[in-house]
């Protein structure tokens, strides 16, 4: 049941990508994160409110808020400064990078967070699983040679850096997941209301240093459709998953793999709609981490 809601969570996360690009396309990227992130909370918020004044009904649907010690709200803040400082990275590179250069470099994520499940949590992955990871690997360094094409040399751009920044801190993210579900038992409501609140005061306070006291850079900020459809697909994204990671079977360097299929959205959809170059060429290697994602899932 967990690769199911793995594949729900990928499923909505490939929309969200394509909803990413157009918020921050010729958009500040600071006000456009805060914003998003806000717009998940503000659904968050009704959920948590309506469960306080109909408790017995929210209690009926498994719908609930925790009673969590300081300790744990120190864990899930530590949880929303990793996250906070790879979606700046992120927003950053996908504001300056096709997104048919960035969704792959990030596909390379479930690499990290493979080794680290080897290291901490002692999964064992078999053949199919390695020869799966080298699959990926492989062909994003072929998206590399593509993306000189376009002008975009990986070893001088710094919007490759901070992609690959992005990419570890987000495989760091998830690895830390899977303990604050499994060890500290945290349900996924409880965990995405709080990690929310704390990315959004993080984020605040990043906006109110670097962003309002100018006014040529508020002027430049244009709220878009998008922008609320980004946090909304966010929340059901990581719903699904943190709900896959409740299960005490759930490998996360599996579900990780799982979540990066929604490169197919990305590159196929998102290169028709926002035209970029090379489409076709793309999805050589679009294909080679395809059939990496199966090899995980056929093993």
């Amino acid at each position: 049941m967990w690769m199911y809601l793995g594949l729900l969570a990928a499923l909505f996360l490939g929309l969200h990508n394509l909803c990413k690009k157009h918020a921050v396309r010729g958009n500040e990227v600071f006000p456009v994160l805060l914003s998003t992130v806000s717009s998940g909370f503000l659904v968050l918020a009704m959920f948590y409110i309506f469960t306080i004044f109909f408790p017995d009904y929210a209690r009926t649907y498994g719908y609930t808020f925790q009673e969590i010690s300081w300790q744990t709200h120190g864990f899930i803040f530590i949880k929303s400064a990793i996250m906070a400082s790879s979606w700046i990275l992120a927003y950053q590179a996908l504001k300056h990078l096709p997104i048919t250069i960035v969704t792959p470099i990030r596909s390379a994520g479930p690499f990290f967070t493979f080794i680290g499940a080897i290291i901490i949590y002692k999964e064992n992955p078999n053949m199919y699983q390695w020869v799966g990871f080298f699959a990926i690997i492989f062909s994003v360094i072929l998206y590399s040679r593509i993306g000189k094409k376009e002008g975009i040399h990986f070893k001088r751009n710094k919007w490759i850096f901070a992609i690959i920044g992005a990419t570890f801190l987000g495989a760091s993210s998830g690895l830390y997941d899977k303990f604050l579900i499994q060890n500290l038992y945290l349900n996924p409501q409880t965990l995405q209301f709080w990690f929310c609140l704390y990315t959004m005061l993080i984020l605040l306070v990043i906006v109110t240093i670097t962003w309002l006291p100018y006014p040529e850079k508020r002027q430049a900020f244009t709220f878009r459709w998008s922008i609320v459809a980004v946090g909304v697909l966010l929340q059901l994204a990581d719903y699904f998953y943190f709900k896959a990671l409740q299960d005490p079977h759930a490998l996360i360097m599996l579900l990780s793999a799982i979540k990066r299929s929604q490169i197919l959205i990305a590159v196929v959809i998102g290169g028709l709609v926002f035209k970029e170059k090379n489409k076709r060429k793309k999805l050589v290697p679009l294909v080679g981490i395809m059939v990496g994602v199966f090899l995980i899932l056929y093993s």
